[in-house]
């Protein structure tokens, strides 16, 4: 109805700002270790930065056009980005450009444990609650009415949205992050024959996605629970 319409349609373009801010900072923090590791390639490209554009200019269409297609559609926002490496600076350091990818997961797990705690403290200044049951948008609802309703919708959507691109990216098939972890539990001979396979077979990357796809229910369901139930402090979701 007309009147669900524009609440929907904020509440859209809210999952969509945190989609852009949580993908900005994965990103970002590929590009800082890979800096700190010896590769300048990202960080020529202005990609160690918080700020959004030059991850933009880079995927606009993952970033912008189809997220907020996505939104309009579904209500949530589906993209992707990507941060540039040199593959022989990878090939030469596999153990840092193993870090490398794991530091973009690492970036939203960060944004969890400060959503974590925001809800934390909210909940201890009773601002916050927990609610009768939890859903994806809803970790905890406002004590009173007006803004506070608000931030805690935002506070939950940070902390379910950056938890799920957390777990996603850290399901070990390519094009995934997990994938370019595999290197840090391997021996020198096997990781290079392992970067070679995966780097010269590119159906591997469609093969991975739709593996993940069916993976990632499986695993995210119970781990947001488990995580969702660390935050409340007294009250357990089942």
């Amino acid at each position: 109805s007309k009147g669900h319409a524009l609440p929907d349609l904020w509440s859209g373009l809210i999952y969509y700002v945190v989609f852009l801010f949580s993908t900005t900072v994965h990103e970002a923090a590929h590009a800082w270790a890979a800096m700190r590791g010896g590769d300048q390639t990202a960080y020529h490209g202005g990609q160690v930065s918080l700020d959004p554009r030059p991850h933009v200019r880079r995927e606009p269409f993952g970033m912008v056009a189809l997220p907020l297609i996505s939104v309009v559609l579904s209500g949530w926002p589906f993209g992707f980005a990507s941060a540039p490496y040199d593959p022989h600076w990878a090939m030469r350091y596999p153990k840092r450009a193993a870090w490398m990818s794991l530091a973009g997961p690492g970036g939203n797990l960060l944004l969890v444990l400060a959503s974590g705690v925001a809800i934390r403290v909210g909940s201890l200044a009773g601002v916050f609650a927990a609610p009768e049951a939890v859903t994806f948008d809803q970790i905890v609802t406002a004590s009173t009415s007006g803004a506070w309703a608000g931030i805690a919708f935002l506070a939950s959507v940070f902390f379910s949205l950056n938890l799920l691109l957390a777990i996603f990216n850290l399901i070990p098939v390519p094009p995934l992050d997990g994938s370019g972890a595999v290197p840090l539990f391997l021996d020198d001979a096997t990781t290079s024959r392992y970067q070679q396979f995966v780097w010269s077979q590119p159906a591997l990357a469609w093969i991975g996605i739709l593996i993940a796809w069916q993976i990632f229910p499986l695993l995210f369901q119970p781990l947001w629970l488990f995580v969702v139930n660390l935050v409340h402090s007294g009250v357990h979701y089942g």
